[in-house]
């Protein structure tokens, strides 16, 4: 919930969609409310939530959710206050979604957090796969063969294990998209490399082979091709 509600959800790698087990809906629901509760007691006066960058744009966010809830989603907030005046919208978690809602189809960039239901992992993994390789990836589990399973499985331009952002935090590791997510990657020596370029330089030296190439080709070449593709 931290790297959903950092900047109220507009970041480029806050997550856009949560992958749960079904058995786990109801208590993800309540801990993502009682973390939101101790992150932000309090939403409309609150100078660490962020307000919605403008009017356009939060107007699209109360379009998706209404969107949503006329296609059948379960719409909850995770705090009792907001502030439509000042563009403060409430983080909320959006249940019971499918991709016929627009809120599935775009980028949120926002504090609104849909959640998809799966049974078995490889329904998940699947889930993933059939869609858009996404600009970050991020997967909560300690056990390590399950943790190396899905990052095999999986496409994305970063990861974060047991957290979420924090990978494009470090100086030192690569970060950029995949596929539809993005082209090339920066920080550290990778960005180095993406915003330099290198200048080939061919020296052929004095002795070389270079005159057998050069025309007007014979009985020369012929045994010589015949002899290199025996």
């Amino acid at each position: 919930m931290m790297g959903k509600c950092l900047n109220a959800g507009q970041t480029c790698i806050a997550p856009d969609y949560v992958l749960l087990h079904e058995s786990q809906l109801k208590p993800f629901a309540e801990a993502a409310k009682k973390e939101v509760s101790q992150l932000y007691p309090s939403i409309a006066q609150n100078p660490d939530y962020s307000s919605i960058i403008s009017e356009r744009h939060y107007e699209r966010l109360q379009g998706y959710l209404e969107d949503a809830r006329a296609k059948g989603a379960d719409v909850m907030p995770l705090a009792e206050d907001s502030a439509p005046s000042a563009r403060k919208l409430a983080p909320t978690v959006v249940m019971e979604v499918n991709d016929d809602m627009r809120i599935m189809q775009e980028e949120i960039f926002g504090p609104l957090l849909p959640v998809v239901t799966y049974r078995e992992l490889d329904e998940a993994l699947n889930y993933v796969g059939e869609r858009s390789q996404p600009l970050a990836f991020y997967y909560f589990d300690y056990d390590g063969d399950r943790v190396d399973r899905v990052l095999q499985k999986t496409q994305a331009g970063g990861v974060t294990i047991n957290d979420t952002l924090f990978h494009i935090a470090q100086d030192d590791l690569p970060f950029g998209g995949v596929g539809p997510s993005g082209m090339g990657q920066y920080h550290g020596l990778e960005g180095f490399n993406t915003f330099s370029k290198r200048k080939g330089v061919f020296l052929q030296s004095r002795l070389n082979g270079a005159a057998l190439l050069k025309p007007p080709f014979g009985n020369r070449i012929n045994r010589l091709l015949k002899f290199m593709l025996r």
